[in-house]
């Protein structure tokens, strides 16, 4: 199909068609970035600007790399070195960005909904690259994407999304894209962090990971979001860890070939035991190196490049 949305905003909003188009497009990309010379001349002369207002590594450098890959000029911008320690407001800070004849501004802001905010207000491109807990919707598409290469297919695979559900964008994202592309999900986690309303998005809610466990297709675990958190949602991290840490005894419920990811950064001994981070089940970097093809996917797309097949 071809391409007509201006911004890459959410999850939520794409239809299935635009998702597979995404996922297809950063299959090719793939390929790209396999070779010898990995640059391809898609965005010469284009300038992209990465505004992070949070902090970041794996998102900023991936968009980054992204977009050199596609011969664009690229600028980083980051919070500490930018004039919002003077006051300046993030719309005037975008407005005079795209004064700079920036092309593509890719943001990443505490506040749900800064994105859509100035997609609304600027004739660049914007990217939401993490909005507050709203959403985080090139995660989910690297996510799926990992899913679909490691499995063949999403549809009617049963993913654990496990832990902070309350706070997490990354969930948000994930849920909108594996349920519109038939995925099973279900979400586990304490009750503080997982309340009943989400059953609403079409996804089953469970508190015991151990019961879970043997079904899963692909086990997602999430980072616990202290910095997002007003009071502590569980007696102590030990509590979390005996009830929700992916430790080698409850691997030992699971299928053979069950996936395990993270969208990082990765508490090792918390979320995870360190050797299953590690381990054959892991596809963990393999979500990183699937996030540039992802990335660039949809600065092509949005470029005004044809799907590649």
């Amino acid at each position: 199909m071809n391409w007509t949305r201006k911004d890459f905003l959410d999850i939520r909003s794409l239809s299935v068609a635009e998702i597979e188009t995404v996922l297809d497009t950063a299959r090719a990309f793939k390929d790209i970035i396999a070779r010898p010379i990995k640059k391809v001349p898609s965005l010469r002369g284009k300038t992209v600007v990465n505004l992070f207002i949070e902090p970041s590594t794996r998102t900023r450098v991936s968009f980054e790399l992204a977009a050199k890959r596609l011969s664009a000029d690229v600028v980083a911008v980051a919070q500490e070195g930018s004039s919002f320690k003077k006051g300046e407001t993030l719309k005037d800070t975008a407005l005079n960005l795209q004064a700079l004849q920036a092309d593509y501004l890719i943001i990443r802001h505490s506040a749900a909904g800064a994105a859509q905010f100035l997609a609304e207000r600027l004739d660049a491109r914007v990217i939401n690259a993490g909005d507050g807990a709203h959403e985080h919707p090139t995660q989910a598409m690297l996510d799926t994407f990992t899913i679909r290469e490691q499995l063949g297919t999403v549809s009617g695979k049963h993913v654990l999304i496990v832990g902070d559900i309350l706070y997490s964008r990354v969930a948000r994202s994930d849920i909108w894209a594996l349920t519109k592309l038939g995925a099973r999900v279900t979400l586990v986690g304490p009750a503080t962090l997982l309340p009943e309303h989400f059953r609403a998005m079409n996804v089953s809610v469970a508190h015991d990971l151990d019961r879970a466990l043997p079904t899963a297709d692909v086990i997602n675990l999430l980072r616990i979001q202290h910095e997002r958190q007003s009071k502590a949602a569980f007696p102590s991290l030990g509590e979390y860890i005996s009830v929700y840490g992916l430790t080698r005894e409850r691997f030992a419920r699971c299928k053979p070939g069950v996936l395990i990811m993270h969208p990082g950064p990765i508490n090792r001994g918390v979320e995870i035991e360190s050797d299953l981070a590690d381990g054959a089940n892991s596809v963990i970097l393999q979500q990183v190196t699937n996030g540039l093809a992802v990335r660039m996917a949809v600065l092509y797309l949005l470029g005004g490049g044809a799907a590649l097949e």
